[in-house]
């Protein structure tokens, strides 16, 4: 499954270091995808030229200031992303927590960064979360799982299965979604590859495969999905510079 991307991958490491201009060009317009489109999945209305517009800066009338934080947030949370990359720091819950905390900063502080103490369910999902006295157990097994067998997985695998695995124990009342997403581009860029952008018209196709994946244990859905994106994602950074 991942040859094709490996090799592109490779080509794209024999062309470091990027130009700095193109490089800086590439990460504004992934910014701005990736912030437009992890959003408009959860609701928010913003436009893409409106997420570039409040990320510049300016208030969008007519918008909630829910939807403005998002934006805001998301933002801080790519740049802790890229910290952690530059840092090369193992997974640690205190990571996941501090992701999740800037996601929901000023949106609601009291469940941001704090583990669920409320039963949920994911609308249109089959798969029901686990009860909230289980979420502390569940997330130390997932970052041992990450930590060790995980390692021996291709990244674009290991990074797939992380977002399921996370989203499927369902830890925060709040901002699952855009925090699963986040640590999933987290594990490529650590693994030296572009962040990937799940795009808001391939949401149906995006849950479904999710929502698969935590009922079935089967994640090869999920996994070649996810692989689509990351070719997209290296095929768009190799047209900038080849």
């Amino acid at each position: 499954m991942f040859e094709q991307i490996d090799r592109k991958k490779a080509t794209l490491d024999t062309l470091r270091p990027l130009p700095k201009y193109t490089l800086k060009s590439l990460r504004e317009k992934l910014l701005i995808e990736w912030t437009y489109n992890t959003n408009a999945i959860e609701g928010n209305t913003l436009t893409m030229n409106e997420t570039k517009v409040v990320l510049e800066g300016v208030t969008i009338g007519g918008k909630t200031m829910r939807e403005h934080l998002e934006v805001i947030n998301h933002r801080d949370a790519i740049a802790y992303v890229e910290e952690i990359v530059q840092k090369g720091d193992p997974l640690t819950e205190w990571q996941v927590k501090n992701l999740h905390r800037l996601v929901l900063k000023g949106i609601v502080d009291e469940y941001a960064g704090v583990y669920r103490d409320q039963q949920v369910f994911i609308a249109g999902a089959k798969h029901i979360p686990p009860e909230p006295y289980l979420i502390k157990e569940k997330m130390e097994q997932l970052i041992k799982w990450h930590n060790n067998e995980a390692q021996m997985l291709h990244p674009v695998e290991r990074g797939a299965m992380l977002h399921a695995m996370f989203v499927g124990t369902h830890p925060f009342i709040d901002g699952n979604g855009r925090t699963s997403r986040l640590l999933l581009n987290l594990e490529l860029m650590k693994s030296g590859f572009p962040a990937v952008v799940i795009k808001m018209e391939n949401r149906l196709a995006y849950y479904e495969a999710l929502d698969k994946s935590r009922t079935t244990k089967d994640y090869r859905d999920f996994i070649q999905l996810i692989a689509k994106e990351v070719e997209n994602s290296l095929d768009l950074y190799l047209s900038a510079v080849s």
